[in-house]
């Protein structure tokens, strides 16, 4: 297994326990120091010379975003030390960002902090089928949000899972299992007979458990009719509903 650098630096803190993970003792370990504070249009900034930084995060965010943005100047002070840098609320967590976006990189290092796969893998051993229920489960473990918990999942292979996000005009983003052959490309536009659609347009309870659901309401490769997913949604502000589709095992050759 790959180690990243994030894990790396967990690894040379001897972290073995997802409770161990303090953001600000990391920081401060890199010669960063964290402080508290309103900002305005802004979740988190960095300002740093060749060896010390000073990493400011908003107080009004939620404690796993606040937890997740401490993580996303720590990538950039890894990456792009030396300059400064204003993170507003669409370039920290933003999974829709472009692959050379360099916020991009700031994301998957926090991801890699917070939820380090050298833990995190043995830990999804345990779990027999990916539910919400499961997935809130283990980003309490790991104090990490909803998505960016579901996000390392998919990013994890061990799961048949298409995790996307739709707004009520259009797909904002998704994330695929390597495992999951790529004609398993969801729908720009939400199909009002899915639950997800139900809960975005009229206001429907959260699913408790995943429901079956034909795939050609979320995918419209050739024939894709004949096979049935597993579909359960949550919503996100925005508005946005965010849904974790499982890939029957039929549909993988």
């Amino acid at each position: 297994m790959t180690v990243t650098p994030a894990e790396r630096i967990l690894m040379s803190l001897g972290i073995t326990d997802p409770k161990e993970i303090d953001l600000e003792a990391i920081a401060w370990s890199r010669g960063a120091l964290v402080e508290y504070r309103p900002l305005d249009r802004c979740d988190a900034t960095i300002v740093g010379t060749s060896r010390r930084a000073v990493i400011s995060v908003n107080s009004r965010s939620s404690p796993e975003r606040r937890r997740f943005s401490i993580g996303h100047e720590l990538g950039h002070w890894h990456h792009d030390r030396g300059r400064l840098l204003f993170c507003g609320d669409k370039d920290v967590d933003n999974p829709a960002d472009d692959a050379l976006n360099p916020e991009r990189n700031a994301d998957a290092f926090a991801s890699d902090l917070i939820l380090p796969n050298y833990l995190l893998k043995p830990r999804l051993r345990r779990v027999k089928r990916v539910t919400l229920a499961a997935v809130r489960e283990i980003r309490e473990e790991y104090a990490a949000s909803l998505t960016a918990t579901l996000i390392k999942i998919v990013q994890s292979n061990q799961f048949p899972l298409v995790v996307v996000c739709h707004t009520q005009k259009r797909r904002r983003w998704f994330k695929r299992a390597d495992m999951v052959p790529r004609w398993w490309f969801p729908i720009d536009q939400l199909d009002r007979a899915t639950f997800a659609a139900d809960m975005l347009f009229n206001g429907a309870a959260e699913q408790t458990f995943p429901r079956k659901m034909g795939a050609d309401a979320w995918f419209d490769f050739r024939n894709c009719d004949r096979h049935e997913i597993l579909e359960q949604s949550f919503m996100l502000p925005g508005p946005e509903v965010l849904t974790v589709l499982t890939i029957p095992e039929d549909g993988l050759g």
